[in-house]
């Protein structure tokens, strides 16, 4: 084509500069420099397609946003028609929006739809003393056969994270040590490798136990991460949509929870204690309305719906006396749990186990049955293993399950908040108005400044929009008002690299021969300098979102989007349109 070959045989070639000066990162700049002059320089018919269908799939992609309430009523009746919901309301609400277009949208924060808003700090130390009461029935088992060594085993009231015990026989002392150490266990954590669970020293005729500060910091990061994901079960159960909720800090929970009607609401979700039970299994059918008969009760299963089991009412062991539950293998190599009960637990479940091999045993989780694997054998110890059919995540899970089937330590709330959804929507009216007026205003001002070559920078700015709203929509992240400041930021810098550009073209009219040399090197000098100030703001971005949380992970979301999506469109497809007029115009001079 015209344009092209007039470039290729244009004498002053591009300044492609050496990349062997011995700094690896300028060699990189440079080499990523001239892979993009290249780019620019020519544009075969592959890059024109690509650009352009790069631009159409954005638009593709955020034009449900445009019809935001038919769109999300038609996401709900697919989630409606998933639980066998098929009224009439239903498929009407399916209707609403054609099934072969995409229908991702970009969910709305906590600020714009409204909400209740929780920060909560689990009390880690109450685990400490549940650890230590635990603890005794073990230890006194333990020290029991050492009586004619150490004498009498007597409990002394002691502060909450400790157990002290007198022993009757001082001299024996070494001997009650050396077998309480024999309890401890290696800690699984990496800040904790090395190192046991328990610390035992002994002061006068007094046993002391405590939990090592290894253990008590692995102890924290198990319990908040287990609150986290009771939380995340109980939340998610109402059904809202993109509900945050997020670690803050040490041992902080943030919990924000958009479209529930208030913090007190949310509170009460969160309060409800999760329960773990482990019950005989009477029989296994389909039928939702059998009647279990006297002293049983009908509970459906979690993985294979439509199937429900009829239980014994009475449970056999409760989750309150498991004590751990870990992702494994079985002796086959096939994804299993591993669970082990403390020593009130492991009796019954010894038992149990002991008089009913062969027989199912359903583990029950906020009374659905996740798990009815069938006894093999008598299992004592309070130690077994759950096999069944199973991927590694889904054993994963389960345990993940039995760890977190009832809050591990008490919440208190330390901010609560509950947002209107009439703010949610003045702040969604407040943002839009903020957009057009700065979408506007860029309009019109780059047409002024730049006539044609505005209109073009006004066209790839449209296009610049849909792309990060349809990026948004393709990740599904969660807008808040600071990711509408974002857009907005976005819009006024979107034009930044078309602004160098053509003031690079308008200073090279007056001294180069011919207005395709102009447009070439006004592209290849303005490079630099958008590379430079796009390149800093996306980092800064990053640092943002790395550090930040909330609100401020929100802003530096569209941010960086926004700076990928302007950062193309100034170089590929502004670059493309003028490419596409030059050639069908061939003018000979440029009014910039």
């Amino acid at each position: 084509m015209w344009f092209e070959t007039r470039l290729r045989k244009s004498s002053a070639k591009p300044n492609l500069l050496p990349i062997n000066s011995g700094n690896p990162d300028t060699d990189f700049n440079l080499f990523f420099r001239q892979i993009l002059l290249r780019t620019m320089l020519q544009f075969a018919l592959w890059k024109r397609l690509f650009v352009w269908l790069i631009c159409l799939a954005g638009l593709v992609l955020a034009l449900p946003n445009g019809f935001y309430s038919r769109v999300e009523r038609h996401n709900d009746a697919k989630v409606a028609l998933e639980s066998q919901d098929e009224t009439a309301e239903v498929q009407n609400a399916l209707e609403s929006w054609p099934a072969w277009m995409p229908s991702l949208l970009v969910n709305l924060g906590l600020d714009l739809r409204g909400g209740a808003h929780l920060l909560a700090e689990v009390m880690v130390e109450d685990v400490y003393e549940t650890r230590m009461q635990g603890l005794w029935p073990e230890v006194r088992t333990t020290l029991r056969p050492e009586r004619p060594t150490i004498g009498t085993i007597r409990l002394l009231p002691s502060a909450s994270d400790e157990l002290r015990i007198r022993i009757g026989n001082r001299e024996g002392m070494p001997r009650a040590l050396e077998v309480v150490r024999g309890l401890a266990r290696p800690i699984q954590s990496l800040t904790g490798a090395g190192a046991t669970d328990l610390e035992v020293r002994g002061e006068g005729d007094q046993l002391v136990i405590i939990m090592s500060e290894e253990e008590r910091h692995a102890s924290d990061d198990r319990t908040v991460r287990q609150a986290l994901e009771i939380i995340r079960r109980r939340i998610d159960e109402v059904g809202t949509r993109e509900p945050t909720i997020q670690r803050q800090g040490q041992k902080r929970i943030l919990i924000q929870v958009p479209g529930i009607g208030s913090a007190s609401e949310l509170k009460e979700i969160i309060g409800t204690t999760a329960l773990l039970t482990f019950h005989p299994v009477v029989r296994r059918g389909s039928d939702a309305s059998e009647n279990p008969g006297l002293g049983n009760r009908l509970v459906p299963s979690m993985d294979e719906p439509g199937t429900f089991y009829v239980l014994e009412s009475a449970a056999v062991v409760t989750g309150e006396e498991l004590v751990d539950a870990q992702p494994s293998f079985d002796q086959n190599g096939r994804p299993a749990v591993n669970f082990r009960f403390n020593p009130s637990g492991a009796r019954k479940f010894g038992d149990y186990t002991a008089a009913n091999i062969g027989n199912p045993f359903a583990i029950v989780l906020d009374d659905e049955v996740i798990s009815a694997p069938v006894i093999q054998s008598h299992i004592p110890g309070g130690t077994g293993i759950i096999t069944g059919r199973f991927s590694i995540e889904e054993s994963t899970n389960l345990a993940v399950l039995l760890r977190a089937g009832a809050l591990p330590a008490g919440l208190v709330f330390l901010e609560e908040r509950t947002i209107g959804p009439e703010l949610g929507q003045d702040s969604i009216d407040a943002g839009k108005v903020a957009t057009v007026v700065a979408f506007l205003a860029v309009l019109v001002f780059m047409g002024i400044s730049y006539g044609l070559f505005g209109v073009f920078a006004n066209v790839a700015l449209i296009l610049n929009i849909a792309l990060i709203f349809g990026l948004l929509s393709l990740i599904g992240a969660t807008l808040t008002l600071p990711g509408i400041a974002g857009i907005v930021l976005t819009v006024g810098m979107a034009v930044d690299a078309n602004v160098l550009v053509f003031e690079r073209i308008r200073e090279e009219i007056g001294s180069v021969k011919g207005p395709a040399k102009a447009i070439e090197l006004g592209y290849e000098k303005a490079l630099s300098a958008i590379l430079d100030a796009n390149i800093t703001t996306l980092i800064t971005a990053v640092i943002l979102y790395a550090m930040g949380s909330g609100p401020v992970r929100g802003f530096a979301i569209t941010l960086g989007l926004g700076i990928l999506t302007s950062v193309f469109t100034a170089i590929f497809v502004t670059r493309l349109m003028i490419v596409i007029w030059f050639e069908r115009r061939r003018p000979k001079t440029l009014e910039v």
